[in-house]
């Protein structure tokens, strides 16, 4: 996975920001800040990765991450096509750890949403009930002026979530950024950029590990060493994972056989594939499909 960009944002006079995205497509850049991000998706598709997670996303998807936490909603390849008319859409929310003084959260009151910034570190999403009221609840605060009543707003939202048990953790248990303030702006950023964004463009194809060694500029065991110690996984676990996020999409939108779809995603054989699909994802294709009918 590319080296993380640590990103910088908009000083704001308010205690929060709350923003509506328009645009062709969502940032491409894999990066971190130092704020907490809650963040709903209204129009795209795309893969997630959220420190070591990598999953689909579409209409809907709900996720609230913690400070420092690495993340990236790629679009699909289409919206970066400019004659395609395709937008993506969503509402962002951006707040400090102390938007409301330094020790207001550690108040008794707030024990709920110290265990919900806490779990944030590992990335949340939400689904059925509690993403649907979330989407209202946001849609809400982008129609706010700058007030009291927003504040109130934002903490009523967060108090719904911070009791909400229809959650999900995204990243694995430990999961730590490993990015040191030296790689911030430099060749090793670059390095993984290139090779991040040519796994995206190239997943479908047969990807060999000593071409994109040879793309980074490293030997092959030194970048498997390099890559792994990231991204929390190996490359070729990375390779796989994108691919069967590609065939999750594809298998949900259901135009094309299990056969057309393992090998639109990259795989040359469907024993490889459906053996790689239960590994990463503990379900059948077709007990995926079932599971995400049931859940959306």
């Amino acid at each position: 996975m590319k080296q993380p960009l640590r990103k910088d944002l908009e000083p704001v006079s308010a205690s929060f920001l709350v923003k509506e995205l328009v645009e062709p497509h969502f940032d491409p850049n894999w990066h971190f800040h130092p704020h907490y991000q809650l963040f709903m998706v209204e129009e795209g598709t795309g893969t997630r990765f959220i420190g070591d997670s990598i999953r689909p996303f579409g209409p809907g998807d709900l996720v609230f991450l913690g400070p420092n936490l690495p993340h990236l909603w790629r679009s699909d390849q289409a919206f970066f096509d400019r004659s395609s008319g395709l937008l993506t859409k969503g509402i962002v929310v951006y707040f400090s750890e102390g938007f409301l003084g330094a020790d207001f959260i550690n108040k008794p009151e707030m024990a709920a949403l110290r265990q919900l910034f806490e779990l944030s570190r590992r990335g949340l999403e939400w689904i059925g009930d509690t993403r649907d009221r979330t989407e209202a609840a946001l849609r809400n605060l982008t129609q706010q002026p700058i007030s009291f009543d927003r504040v109130l707003s934002l903490l009523t939202l967060l108090n719904e979530l911070a009791h909400a048990t229809n959650y999900r953790l995204l990243t694995s248990t430990g999961y730590t950024n490993t990015v040191k303030p030296y790689e911030i702006d430099g060749s090793g950023y670059r390095r993984m950029q290139i090779v991040h964004d040519y796994v995206m463009d190239h997943f479908s194809d047969e990807i060999h590990l000593a071409a994109i060694a040879d793309l980074a500029g490293m030997t092959a065991p030194a970048f498997c060493r390099y890559f792994k110690s990231h991204a929390n996984k190996t490359f070729l676990d990375f390779v796989a994972e994108v691919r069967i996020g590609h065939a999750c999409k594809l298998l949900v939108k259901g135009d094309l056989s299990v056969a057309q779809i393992s090998f639109e995603s990259g795989f040359r054989t469907l024993s490889n594939f459906n053996r790689q699909f239960r590994q990463i994802t503990g379900q059948t294709p077709s007990g995926y499909v079932r599971t995400y009918r049931q859940l959306g």
